[in-house]
């Protein structure tokens, strides 16, 4: 698998959404490729707005055009909110039933790229892509989010990214997340 089979991929899911009147973009992979630092990605993550109780609706209409990657996808999307599917060239789709406010305002925020000369993908802003790394808090999203801080240290609306993050952060009632923000905000003051 290619970045460019990868690209096609998500460009189908894109216009699956888009043809239907739904709103998404892209997060993960995609969105690091445009903000932070490239590195390999073998799956697309795609955030599509469901809001709460109108999800298995959407669960249906895409498992019926995509292949599921795990037995009763549909039973696992409606209780993780991750519906987990493969594009019909075999690439993993991730697809986030966003319902919250900070997920309807990632995607209303969201703007196209263009990746290739016939290839526009609509993903996250950096500060939202930001936001999502720190919450998710792994190794690899730490190192995303360096990537974000480095490349975009003189752009990034931090304030935003606090307002957005700390609700989360202490929802998750995980105050490391906003050590790493200070942290980033310390890296970007010092470049």
């Amino acid at each position: 698998m290619s970045f460019i089979d990868l690209l096609d991929a998500a460009r189908e899911v894109q216009d699956f959404c888009d043809n239907r009147g739904w709103s998404s973009c892209f997060i993960g992979g995609i969105a690091v490729q445009r903000w932070s630092q490239a590195r390999v990605t073998r799956d697309v993550d795609i955030t599509l707005l469901t809001g709460f109780g109108n999800e298995a609706s959407f669960v249906e209409a895409l498992l019926a055009h995509y292949t599921p990657r795990i037995a009763d996808a549909a039973r696992f999307a409606l209780q993780s909110r991750v519906l987990l599917l493969n594009s019909p060239s075999g690439i993993g789709i991730d697809v986030s039933l966003g319902a919250l406010p900070f997920e309807q305002l990632a995607i209303q925020r969201a703007t196209l790229f263009k990746f290739a000369p016939d290839l526009e993908l609509r993903t996250c802003s950096a500060e939202d892509l930001m936001v999502m790394k720190l919450f998710a808090s792994r190794a690899i999203d730490i190192r995303d989010a360096e990537g974000i801080a480095v490349r975009h240290d003189k752009t990034l609306d931090w304030r935003y990214i606090e307002e957005q993050l700390t609700p989360l952060a202490n929802a998750k009632e995980e105050p490391r997340i906003l050590e790493h923000l200070a942290r980033l905000r310390g890296l970007s003051a010092t470049l």
